[in-house]
């Protein structure tokens, strides 16, 4: 198949520090052209895949230190383009959300829509009823709750590349891991209180929002007073196999419905057990008790701190294998676009 994936212009694809969308559309862009598809990748000028780029912007938008900035027009340009050479491809992937909906609408029956945030969004289910001919893709059951009535074509959980990642099956450091944004839903002063209260080291790895700059100032920065507490920044993938594949545990204590958390399975590739709350997605990634502990607070995360000798890393590493390979997602979504295309035609609006 002729296949357009359509990448966000906030990050490069793979993004070259923090970023879960533009590293999944990666692994899926490789991934698919490893079984033989031909894959044309629109996304920010600096991406590399294994696939030809057809650039929307010179760089992506996040990391240009241009001081005004319309992540809007450069948007609105990019679907331009794409609308150009549409007529290539027997698929159109996007991975916009729903800016292309009202742009794309005679080319609805061969476009695939994966959502990858939160749903529970007011304006969002009106938004998807008005183009009900688009198929979407959701990264979790639990993502679906606020539209279950949504045009869904399938569930699709996130893959990566093992290659990339290296499986520690020792430890060499004692410490804990966070990995993430530094903002409220993501819950870095739970993980902050749970390593203190369990005597363990702390390293955060972690993007700092220009949104979320006032509360890592009032809420987090005191509590790196702590001498036990490490406050790293942004790492790349080049650094994730050493960070987190040397830590005992990483931690992630969400306060959201997490559509997925893509660092839990990049913790899985490394043999890294995670210790998550449970909320959103996480009882759909986390197998309790292979490849890391579900947990309801920060008190029952200290304790399971205390059994994470009960976990054999070489489990964690195969349940990634068996699960959440960019192979098995690449397969997932071909299928989806073979479905697809042999579906009758819907109307695209109501």
């Amino acid at each position: 198949m002729k296949i357009a994936q359509i990448a966000p212009l906030f990050e490069s694809v793979p993004p070259k520090l923090y970023g879960g969308t533009e590293r999944v559309v990666a692994s899926l862009c490789d991934a698919l052209v490893e079984l033989g598809h031909e894959v044309t990748l629109f996304a920010s000028a600096e991406s590399r895949t294994r696939a030809p780029l057809i650039a929307g912007r010179k760089c992506a938008i996040r990391l240009d230190e241009a001081p005004l900035k319309s992540d809007l027009a450069a948007h609105l340009r990019f679907l331009n383009e794409v609308r150009h050479h549409a007529a290539q491809f027997d698929v159109l992937h996007f991975h916009l959300e729903l800016l292309h909906l009202p742009l794309f609408e005679l080319d609805c029956h061969k476009c695939v829509t994966t959502l990858h945030n939160r749903l529970d969004v007011a304006d969002l289910r009106a938004a998807y009823d008005a183009w009900p001919g688009f198929g979407l893709v959701s990264i979790s059951d639990h993502q679906r709750l606020p539209i279950p009535n949504a045009n869904w074509l399938a569930t699709v959980p996130h893959g990566l590349p093992a290659r990339i990642y290296d499986f520690r099956a020792q430890p060499e450091g004692g410490y804990l891991a966070f990995l993430g944004r530094a903002s409220p839903e993501k819950g870095l002063e739970s993980a902050i209180r749970i390593a203190i209260q369990a005597g363990m080291p702390l390293k955060i790895a972690a993007k700092v929002d220009y949104a979320d700059r006032i509360y890592f100032e009032a809420h987090i920065k005191p509590l790196l007073q702590e001498p036990s507490i490490e406050f790293i920044g942004e790492i790349s993938d080049a650094q994730k196999s050493d960070f987190i594949g040397n830590a005992r545990a990483l931690l992630f204590p969400i306060r959201w419905p997490e559509p997925f958390g893509l660092v839990m399975i990049e913790a899985m590739a490394c043999g890294t057990p995670v210790i998550a709350f449970e909320r959103g997605a996480v009882p759909e990634v986390l197998e309790n008790g292979v490849s890391g502990f579900i947990v309801k607070s920060e008190d029952e995360a200290v304790a399971a701190l205390s059994r994470l000798h009960q976990l054999d890393r070489h489990r964690v590493r195969a349940a990634f294998e068996r699960r959440f390979s960019a192979e098995r997602m690449a397969n997932d979504y071909a299928s989806v676009y073979r479905r697809l295309l042999k579906t009758p035609r819907l109307e695209c609006v109501s």
